[in-house]
């Protein structure tokens, strides 16, 4: 609008009146814009907002004497119409039409024009009614977008949550909830063996006592391990914190590389878990000087390797055979990595070290 008005200045003896129409179109852009971006709940009085815009286009009208400028103003007000109440708007859309086709009429009795461009201008109260529709069509399909993208948010929330549940319930299940079912055994055998067995119950009674304290101890590494890896920071800061972290308890040298995009949240919390308890088995039996720690990406998959040079061990040909030995570390890393459709590798030999190897897709879901 505003280019059509300057274009009036080559057009138009009136400098004056055109310099006005410019300075009417200007306030009114300035004003409705500063209101509806300081308090854009002005949009829910949507016939008040209306009004004051038609009387800037009234004003526009009274100015250009039905000029091009007014015909551009009365699109943007039909377009701000449509936004505002949709295909409701129609009456207005109808009104400003009417209204385009008086100053239309007006314009060529002050200025006869040749047929052509009278007809051209005669079609111009139309864009009023074609301004308003294609406001409704955008706002009606931004509104649907949004809706859209407020669900899709909300599922993946609640996803989230229901991940986040489910993981707390196996890790309970895995670890606290067994330990306290060995204890509840001894505790109701406890009473029975005092008066029968003496012997046996103080080995009860120190078997309750035990219980407790892994029991506690394994809570408290669930929720270390809960904390350990906090989403809003990103995978390799954490990765690099649990390194750090554990060197600094364990006192082995420790390298560390990160080269891989970052994760679903899933994905790395396992990640994070695993690489958690490849650093304490490590400290516990391995009596290595130098753990050397990657993580890097080919393809869609993820590889976590951890690997030292302690004194390594014979590995069974079955990981499971482990847990009977009272060795749950590797089964439990390995169930962490099915749990996120991956697999561990286990490569070691006596004197030669152990390598530690998890293989994930980056997303679970791929």
């Amino acid at each position: 609008m505003l280019t059509s008005a300057g274009a009036g200045l080559l057009l138009v003896a009136d400098l004056w009146r055109v310099l006005s129409v410019i300075a009417v179109t200007v306030l009114a852009t300035v004003a409705e814009v500063t209101v509806l971006t300081r308090h854009p709940a002005v949009v829910r009085r949507a016939l008040p907002v209306i009004a004051v815009d038609w009387l800037a286009a009234t004003a526009i009208l009274l100015l250009s004497k039905g000029g091009m400028a007014y015909f551009c103003f009365a699109a943007g007000s039909a377009a701000l119409a449509g936004a505002l109440l949709g295909m409701r708007a129609l009456g207005i859309w109808v009104v400003q039409a009417a209204f385009g086709f008086a100053a239309a009429v007006w314009a060529l009795r002050v200025a006869p024009y040749s047929p052509d461009v009278a007809a051209f201008v005669m079609a111009f109260p139309m864009l009023s009614v074609l301004a308003g529709m294609g406001g409704a069509v955008a706002t009606a399909a931004l509104v649907r977008y949004v809706d859209l993208t407020v669900e899709v948010t909300a599922s993946a929330q609640r996803s989230a949550a229901a991940d986040e549940r489910a993981r707390l319930a196996r890790e309970l299940h895995d670890s606290v909830s067994k330990t306290l079912r060995g204890v509840s055994f001894a505790a109701l055998a406890l009473p029975s063996s005092l008066r029968r067995h003496p012997a046996l119950a103080e080995q009860l009674a120190e078997t309750v006592s035990r219980g407790a304290e892994v029991a506690a101890k394994e809570a408290r590494q669930l929720l270390e391990g809960l904390r350990g890896d906090v989403p809003d920071r990103s995978f390799e800061d954490t990765v690099h914190e649990v390194s750090r972290s554990w060197q600094h308890d364990a006192g082995v040298a420790t390298r560390v590389t990160v080269a891989c995009a970052e994760p679903g949240v899933a994905v790395r919390y396992e990640i994070v878990r695993v690489l958690q308890e490849a650093l304490t088995n490590v400290q516990r039996h391995a009596f290595a000087s130098h753990v050397t720690i990657r993580l890097i990406q080919s393809g869609g998959l993820l590889e976590l390797i951890v690997a030292d040079d302690g004194i390594g061990f014979v590995v069974p040909e079955e990981l499971g055979r482990l847990q009977s030995q009272g060795h749950f570390g590797l089964v439990g890393m390995t169930e962490r990595a099915r749990a996120v459709g991956g697999h561990l590798r286990v490569r070691s030999y006596p004197g030669a070290g152990t390598v530690v190897t998890v293989c994930v897709p980056l997303d679970p879901l791929e």
